[in-house]
């Protein structure tokens, strides 16, 4: 690593830390006695974009996360949350293989915008899914209301087992305890 102020390529690790997904290096030139920052990140094999038309390009985080940005805009969502979601679809794109159709990073990133942020969701589906008329911007949007109710109705219903148990796997074998005023 070249030291920024007189480029002498030696320089020793003053202190090493781990930050989301990269590794931080406080450094000191052996010359000049300089201190700087250097971050290391691991590089994802090539992962490549299959477009409607067939035509292949490497995957860019950029270019999602200013789709996402996009969409986003003038809405209430920190850059936080934005630049996690980019992580996350990203991860996710590594995941799934050498080779990902634009389709599958659109759907994923629209589950994801659903949940966040419905008129941001509405935004980024009208684009990719280009709506051709007003018929079937409406029957997105009456299929997002079905789907918030649905969420609503969930909330509202009391759960006959502790969430941890049901996620957990585990089956519960003991029947509820009575209150205790009812003993």
């Amino acid at each position: 690593m070249r030291c920024p102020r007189c480029q002498h390529p030696e320089s020793r690790v003053v202190d090493s830390r781990d930050v989301d997904n990269a590794i931080r290096r406080r450094r000191e030139c052996l010359n000049c006695g300089a201190r700087f920052t250097t971050y290391e990140r691991i590089v994802p094999a090539v992962v490549y974009v299959v477009k409607r038309d067939g035509r292949r390009e490497p995957f860019s985080r950029e270019k999602l996360l200013r789709g996402i940005q996009r969409a986003c805009e003038k809405r209430p969502l920190a850059t936080e949350t934005l630049e996690a979601l980019a992580d996350e679809i990203e991860a996710k794109v590594q995941q799934l293989g050498p080779e990902v159709s634009s389709q599958t990073i659109g759907e994923l990133v629209m589950e994801r915008l659903k949940e966040l942020d419905e008129i941001a969701y509405i935004r980024f589906a009208s684009v990719y899914r280009q709506f051709k008329d007003l018929e079937s911007l409406k029957a997105e949007l009456e299929e997002l209301e079905q789907a918030r109710q649905r969420r609503r109705l969930r909330q509202s219903q009391p759960t006959l087992f502790p969430l941890e148990d049901l996620s957990s796997g585990r089956t519960v074998a003991s029947a509820p305890r009575p209150h205790p005023a009812h003993r």
